[in-house]
Order: structure tokens, then C-alpha cells, then sequence
């Protein structure tokens, strides 16, 4: 008897593995579920123009770390608004396209604002100051792609077929297994968007950092002018899912199927469900109560309309998982508290990376290389832990992105007290600030997807048939409202911890406010603490209500 030599024992295990996490999932992908993942690439694209946003906020505009984490706040905020679009989703879910195009119109919008201030600042600043131009800008991105958020959400649930090829329903488990696996070549769409943004950003940023001022300005104009893309694919998208129903449903007429009967199958001819006017009518009191207290900015804008929303997505939480039975209904509710928990922990703000590129010399390029890095792994990630998202618990998975969370900030931290010039002195000059960056990105990565794929294929799953994108929306509401609470937190911190970076008067050069990172040091540690606790607290008291997790 002959046994295989070690090495041939252990490229089959290798093979095996590729072939369960990664070749698996693309012997899994089916055309239907092409048309959503058009629209989540198009949101992984939107980060093309995040390195340069973030140079341009810090070399013109003067806006300080505070006011930037509010404005984080009020971006995020229309998030909240996938509840009363999700049920106008399931209203008109035949014409539900239409949104893409709407939301599309408006990330155009936004971008060509930002193209116009590159290009053409003095007709710009005649209309309006800069800072009010940015703003503007800044709110109408998020806006166009929630719209086409909710609508890609739905189009998840459409794309997971309810017939075989010959029209004969197909077994609960293997439609919810088609469900996890629509939901992780989601995740991996929006990734590979970013992977894809990052390596044309390392291109696209070489040596800007050293250009003149007007070179520099044309640099950053043709990146924005190069997302001009984003919308293109997204529509793309709903055209190319328009062309799949219309294939289908003349297979399955050509098999003797009627129309009606044909298009049930395919769930693009359902009845709407009853017009829920808690859901439109709290949908449209938000909206114009945060336009109310966004214009008059009065003190505590930013909690009151956080209290207002959560309670309005609390409510409406109660009254559809209404349709869950008792057991579900609790797991449900249990891992939604936890994913709020976990995505609500504040940041250190924009604070660090300012320190970043004045202390430590990190230029366009080398941040762009770094988000390359993390988008790169991340992708990888998806992967790797793509049997461990299937097999643990939300609470396993939760309680292990804490701890790893917290190690991996440490780097940070040590870099702030002086660690790279330790490890500078001992290395010979390998293991600098920036050979740390990257391990450290390289490790933390691919840990910040992980949380969410579980939840979103529950979500999916558990949907009632009626109320699919309602459904979706107001559980990813609840969820997102998170970040609008991290935001917050993010807020409070940089208030009790100042941190400024240098601003120079742009017409006189002269400076304007100097630069001061003295806080910078106890606001990482803080956060950092806050990020290990808060998480880890939460599970214990999951652990021991009625409420379980997926």
C-alpha cells in the first residue's frame, strides 16, 4: 500500500479549500444575480473620489474635525429613509427601475457640483460660497445611492429564482442557500468596486502631492470627472434585469405556461401590498422634520432628529416582525442588537488621518496604495471566512472582530507615542510608520464585512413575501442608523479631545489656524477602549434575555 507524500496531501487540501470557499461560490453565481450586483459595484466605485475628497477638505476648505463628524452625521442620515422607500419599492415593484434612475440623477448631480468647484471655483463661489457648495454636494452623493440601495436590496430578493428551468418550485433549503450566497457575491460586488477604485487611484495619485497648485487642482478634477461612471453602471444594471425578465418570461410561455401564470413565477407580477401609511406617512414626517432642524440649526439638531428616527424604526420594527413567528422574531431582533452595538462604536473622525499625512508623510499616493491593500484582502476575507460566517454564531462573529478590532488599533496608538521611530532604530529603517501601516491594514481589512453577510442573508430569508423591500429596508434601517449613532459618538469625541490640522488662508497662504494633534494620543485610546467594551457588553446581555442570534 502506497501513500501519498506530505506535499501531495497538502496541495489536495489546498484544492479542496479553494474549491469549498472560493470556486464553489462561482459555480453558485447565476445570471439573475448580475442586474443587483451591477448596482452594489456602482456603490463600491463611489469611493474613487474619497482620497481626494479628503485632500481637498483639508488643503481648502476650513471646516474643522467637529463640524466634519456632523456633517458625517447628516450624511448618513438618509439611510433612515429606506424605510418608507423600501415600502414605496413593494408598491411599484414593477417600476422600481425608475428609482435607479432618480438616484442615479442624483449622484451626477453631485458630482458635477464638485467638477464645477475643480473647474470653475470664481463661477461657483458667485452663486454660493465654496463650503456651501461642498456641503451640498456632500448630501446629495448619499441621497442617490440609498434610492438605489433599496431598489439593488429588492432586486437581491427577485434575483433568487422560485422555479427551475422547467418551472418547478424549488426546496426551501436550497432557496435559502441561494439567498447566503446572493448576499456574499454582494458584499464581494461593493468590495471589488473598491479594489477596482483603489488600484486607479495609485495610478491616478502618483507624485500628485509634489504638483503645483493648478496641476494638483486638474489631477483631482479628472478623478471626479472619471466617477461620472458610477451612475452609468448602476442603470446599466436595471436595463440589463429588464432584458433578463423578458427572456425568462418568453422561455416560459414557449413551455406552455400563461402570462400570469409566468409571471408569478418569476414574483415580477404580484399583487402590491396595502399602502402602509404608518410607514409613508412617519417616512414623510421625518423627512420634513429633519429638513426642519437641519435648516434652522438649532442646538442639538443632530440628537433630536437621531431620537426621532430611531424611535420611528423601533415602531415600525414591532409591527413587521408581527409577521415572523415568536422564535424567528427573537432571533431577529437579538442580532440586529448586536450588528447596532458593534456599527455604532464612534471613530477617532477625521483627527487621524489629518496626523497621518502631516506627522507621519503619508501622500496621496501611499493612502491610495493602503486602501488598495485593505480593499484587496478585504475581497480575499470574504473568502477565507466565508465557512466561518455560515458556521458561528453572530455573537462568535462579533466577539471575535472585537478582539481582533482592539489589537489591531494598538499599532496606531503606539505610532502616535513614537513605536516607528523604535522599530525604525532596531530594523534599519525597514519597519517604519509606513511598513506598520500596512501590516496593520493588511490584518484589520478584511475583518469589517464579516459582521453583516449573516444578517443580510437572514434578512432575505425571513422577508415576508409582500414585503420584501420593506422588510429589508426597515431591519437595514436599524442597522444604519448605527453608523448615524457612531457619527455622533465620533462628534462627541472630538469634542472633548481638540484636534486640528494646519489651515492656510487660500488666496494669502498665510495660516489661519495651526496645527494641533496634543489630544490626538487619549481620543485613540478612548475610542479604542470604547470599541472593546460596548461589543462585548452586548453579547452578555443578549446571552441573557429571550432574545437569541442567527
Amino acid at each position: 500500500m502506497t501513500t501519498a507524500p506530505p506535499s501531495a496531501g497538502f496541495f489536495n487540501n489546498v484544492g479542496r479549500w479553494l474549491d469549498a470557499n472560493i470556486l464553489a461560490l462561482g459555480r453558485e453565481m447565476r445570471l439573475s444575480y448580475l442586474p443587483p450586483l451591477m448596482v452594489y459595484v456602482a456603490a463600491g466605485i463611489s469611493g474613487l473620489t474619497g482620497i481626494v475628497g479628503t485632500f481637498y477638505v483639508k488643503e481648502r476648505l476650513g471646516l474643522s474635525a467637529e463640524f466634519l463628524a456632523a456633517l458625517g452625521f447628516w450624511m448618513m442620515l438618509p439611510w433612515a429613509l429606506k424605510m418608507p422607500l423600501g415600502h414605496l419599492v413593494d408598491l411599484i415593484w414593477r417600476w422600481k427601475g425608475l428609482l435607479v434612475y432618480l438616484g442615479a440623477g442624483l449622484i451626477t448631480l453631485s458630482l458635477l457640483i464638485m467638477i464645477g468647484l475643480l473647474g470653475h471655483v470664481n463661477a461657483m463661489r458667485a452663486v454660493a460660497s465654496v463650503e456651501t457648495w461642498y456641503i451640498t454636494s456632500a448630501m446629495l452623493a448619499p441621497i442617490g445611492y440609498v434610492i438605489q440601495d433599496v431598489v439593488a436590496d429588492a432586486m437581491t430578493v427577485e434575483a433568487v429564482p422560485r422555479v427551475d428551468e422547467n418551472g418547478k418550485p424549488l426546496a426551501p433549503e436550497k432557496r435559502k442557500s441561494m439567498h447566503v450566497t446572493m448576499q456574499t457575491l454582494g458584499r464581494v460586488a461593493i468590495i471589488s468596486g473598491g479594489v477596482l477604485v483603489s488600484l486607479m487611484n495609485v495610478f491616478l495619485l502618483q507624485g500628485v502631492g509634489e504638483l503645483p497648485e493648478a496641476q494638483k487642482a486638474a489631477a483631482y478634477l479628472f478623478v471626479y470627472q472619471l466617477a461620472l461612471i458610477i451612475p452609468v453602471v448602476s442603470v446599466a444594471g436595471v436595463l440589463f434585469a429588464s432584458w433578463l425578465r423578458r427572456r425568462d418570461m418568453a422561455r416560459l410561455t414557449a413551455q406552455g405556461h400563461g402570462r400570469l401564470e409566468a409571471a408569478a413565477m418569476l414574483g415580477t407580477n404580484s399583487d402590491p401590498p396595502p399602502v402602509n401609511w404608518w410607514i409613508l406617512g412617519g417616512g414623510l414626517a421625518f423627512t420634513i422634520a429633519s429638513l426642519s432642524v437641519g435648516v434652522s440649526r438649532i442646538p442639538g439638531g443632530e440628537e433630536i432628529i437621531f431620537v426621532i428616527s430611531m424611535a420611528i424604526v423601533l415602531f415600525l420594527m414591532w409591527r413587521l416582525t408581527g409577521e415572523l413567528e415568536p422564535p424567528a422574531r427573537n432571533v431577529l431582533v437579538g442580532t440586529a442588537i448586536l450588528i447596532f452595538v458593534f456599527r455604532a462604536i464612534p471613530g477617532p473622525g477625521p483627527g487621524s488621518t489629518w496626523w497621518m499625512i502631516d506627522d507621519l508623510g503619508f501622500d496621496q499616493q501611499f493612502l491610495a496604495a493602503l486602501s488598495l491593500i485593505g480593499a484587496t484582502l478585504t475581497l480575499a476575507g470574504m473568502f477565507v471566512f466565508r465557512r466561518f460566517m455560515a458556521e458561528r454564531s453572530i455573537a462568535y462573529i462579533i466577539g471575535f472582530l472585537t478582539l481582533a478590532g482592539t489589537l489591531l488599533s494598538l499599532p496606531t496608538i503606539g505610532m502616535y507615542y513614537g513605536l516607528h521611530h523604535w522599530t525604525a532604530s532596531v530594523t534599519g529603517g525597514v519597519v517604519d510608520a509606513r511598513f506598520i501601516a500596512v501590516i496593520d491594514t493588511a490584518l484589520e481589512s478584511p475583518l469589517g464585512q464579516i459582521a453583516m453577510i449573516p444578517m443580510l442573508a437572514w434578512i432575505a430569508n425571513s422577508a415576508p413575501e409582500k414585503l420584501k423591500a420593506t422588510f429589508f429596508a426597515v431591519m437595514a434601517s436599524f442597522t444604519n442608523l448605527a453608523l448615524s449613532a457612531s457619527q455622533l459618538g465620533t462628534k462627541y469625541m472630538n469634542e472633548i479631545f481638540l484636534v486640528t490640522r494646519e489651515v492656510k488662508n487660500p488666496d494669502t497662504s498665510q495660516v489661519t489656524i495651526p496645527a494641533d494633534y496634543s489630544e490626538l494620543g487619549l481620543l485613540l485610546i478612548s475610542v479604542t477602549a470604547i470599541g472593546f467594551a460596548l461589543p462585548l457588553l452586548a453579547i452578555l446581555v443578549v446571552k441573557h434575555t429571550r432574545f437569541r442570534n442567527a
